[in-house]
């Protein structure tokens, strides 16, 4: 069903919450429903988070309205979106990666950024934080919208003309953007339009945002390349991330419960992605000649072989730790 990933979440609330959470009365009640939330715990360490707390009453309203609704099959206009806010989105800072350990808004020196949407970001980010070396973090969030700092709730409206999205922060010299680059294509379908597998709507469409022009170049051959493979019109959306500059910026981080939420205690290996088991092309096939060095692939063929993304979205019943070195 269309919204099942938001349902998996109302139902894990329903299961746990206990029977005053649903009735009229005082701050005592609510309490003891709060405490009773711990599915989605609140990542500020390695170490097992506390509870997630928040009103049942509130929590399963907004979740009811969530699932009543959904973006469209259309981008929404720039001058249509949601206000939004100026606040950034809380709990954010200094948190750290859940199973990676580092934070999540850092960029060493000499470390980059790839931003991407492929489906449903929960899937989409551990894909990447698995790789054997290199990834010093992953991100979920809203990307490629005109509405500052939006939630979970006005993302998924598609009022707000974001995609779902992941932030990788890595570095170039032990891990090449090519292989963020492959992984993006091979682990979901790009003809999908407005959409991925049973979730549909803006929010769900593929994109790829670049930061210089070699990303740009990059991403556009590999694109043309994988579109001949697969006989039909990739739909992916590729545009710099200075076009959102006036509208905030590219890039906005989602609430720190969706951050790795597939590490977590108690959480649904759900995932929309339908990687389509075709790999991209040799690099040396489709690369332009003068990116060929500079970029080459760092995974080897072994890699690709033992672990690239299967049909049926298998990076969710995946291990949570990085594949070790030599691991294929």
């Amino acid at each position: 069903m269309v919204l099942i990933r938001r349902s998996y979440v109302l139902a894990s609330l329903l299961a746990t919450a206990p029977a005053s959470a649903f009735l009229p009365s005082g701050g005592t009640a609510l309490e003891r429903g709060a405490k009773a939330h711990q599915r989605i715990p609140l990542a500020t360490s390695m170490t097992p988070p506390p509870a997630f707390r928040m009103q049942p009453l509130r929590m399963i309203g907004g979740l009811f309205d969530m699932l009543s609704g959904g973006g469209g099959g259309e981008l929404i206009a720039p001058e249509k979106a949601l206000k939004g806010r100026s606040q950034k989105m809380a709990n954010i800072d200094g948190l750290r990666h859940y199973v990676l350990g580092n934070k999540l808004e850092e960029v060493p020196e000499g470390f980059k950024v790839a931003v991407f949407g492929n489906g449903c970001f929960w899937g989409s980010e551990k894909g990447i934080w698995r790789f054997p070396e290199g990834i010093h973090s992953t991100a979920v969030g809203y990307c490629a919208g005109f509405t500052p700092n939006p939630t979970y709730e006005e993302a998924c409206s598609g009022q707000t003309g974001h995609t779902e999205g992941v932030r990788v922060v890595y570095d170039p010299s032990k891990v090449s953007f090519v292989d963020i680059l492959r992984w993006f294509w091979e682990a979901h379908d790009p003809t999908s339009g407005m959409g991925q597998g049973n979730d549909r709507g803006s929010q769900y469409r593929s994109g790829f945002y670049y930061f210089d022009e070699d990303q740009k170049r990059l991403i556009e051959s590999s694109k043309e390349a994988y579109e001949k493979q697969l006989g039909r019109t990739i739909t992916t959306e590729i545009a710099p991330a200075s076009d959102y500059d006036k509208y905030g910026g590219l890039w906005y981080f989602g609430e720190s419960y969706h951050q790795q939420y597939l590490a977590k205690p108690g959480a649904r290996p759900y995932c929309s992605a339908q990687p389509q088991g075709v790999s991209l092309a040799p690099f040396e096939e489709w690369a332009p000649k003068d990116l060929v060095e500079e970029y080459a692939p760092t995974l080897p063929d072994g890699f690709w072989k033992t672990h690239a993304p299967r049909k049926g979205c298998s990076v969710v019943n995946s291990p949570n730790e990085l594949i070790e070195v030599g691991d294929w």
